[in-house]
């Protein structure tokens, strides 16, 4: 894995994409900063954190658009996956080298609240906790930008499918608000979630048997649950979409409130779209 990070950092900061994402995060760091800080005389740093993370559908693909799919147009993903590395070893190489230059220019930002201490009272748990956050919020939009690089071999279309999936992501709390909250509605819904999910346990097996066994009984038990008591149902919709937003579990973050299970729901995000990278590359592996 070591090999892998380092060939990563290294491409990173030896071609030109790796410092225009590093001068792209902390110029929009550095506006917010004079805007809402130097401008609006506040000390309210988060927000400018937080304000960042809504270009996170145009920085993240600038960071994980080539990670994959560079490999696989210059053919060279072939020996890549013939090595004595393990999937999950370059998965994660490639992963964290994202994410730690992601890490760099965060830490670079981290001047700016300085200055701000040194003039104003900052509020530092509230900027504590923003930093965790943003770096929780920004590793979780990679993992799935590493999951997608690894889908096509066309860095334009990686990073197309990567703004689309960070932008779905950013607005699924709206989304959320206008579902319908009819037990019919969140029924559909359900079956729908199912339906995705029997999707990936077939696509992850590969067991027709076993799959239809487990269709159903999901589809069972959620027709039975509408049957016998539907207000099970009442709302479902609205409450799994919220639960799902990852930028929504910012908030709490924002106002200095370390949630551990907004930590784990964090980890946990980042930790899936990593597993399902290194199932992609390991049913390619053995074709």
């Amino acid at each position: 894995m070591i090999s892998i990070y380092k060939k990563e950092m290294h491409a990173y900061l030896t071609q030109m994409m790796g410092y225009v994402f590093l001068a792209f995060l902390l110029l929009i760091i550095g506006i917010w900063f004079a805007m809402n800080n130097i401008m609006g005389g506040t000390a309210n740093f988060q927000m400018a954190l937080s304000n960042t993370t809504i270009f996170f559908f145009i920085l993240i693909p600038t960071l994980t658009m080539r990670l994959f799919s560079e490999e696989a147009r210059q053919k060279t993903d072939q020996l890549l996956f013939t090595s004595p590395l393990s999937v999950m070893q370059i998965v994660l190489g490639k992963f964290f080298a994202a994410v730690s230059l992601f890490l760099l220019a965060t830490g670079v930002s981290v001047v700016l609240p300085l200055m701000i201490n040194h003039y104003a009272d900052l509020p530092v748990s509230q900027v504590v906790g923003a930093y965790a956050g943003f770096i929780l919020l920004g590793a979780a939009c990679i993992a799935v930008g590493v999951f997608i690089s690894v889908l096509t071999d066309n860095q334009i279309i990686a990073a197309v499918l990567t703004v689309a999936a960070v932008f779905v992501m950013f607005v699924m709390e709206f989304v959320a608000h206008m579902m319908p909250t009819t037990t019919f509605a969140s029924f559909i819904f359900v079956i729908i979630i199912v339906a995705a999910v029997i999707a990936i346990w077939y696509n992850a097996t590969r067991h027709v048997i076993a799959t239809l066994i487990f269709a159903a009984l999901a589809i069972g038990i959620a027709g039975g649950l509408y049957l016998f008591n539907n207000l099970i149902y009442d709302g479902i919709a609205v409450r799994a979409l919220l639960w799902l937003s990852v930028f929504s579990r910012y908030d709490n973050f924002l106002n200095g409130v370390l949630n551990l299970s907004d930590i784990v729901y964090y980890i946990s995000f980042s930790a899936l779209f990593v597993y399902f990278t290194a199932n992609v590359i390991e049913k390619r592996r053995w074709r």
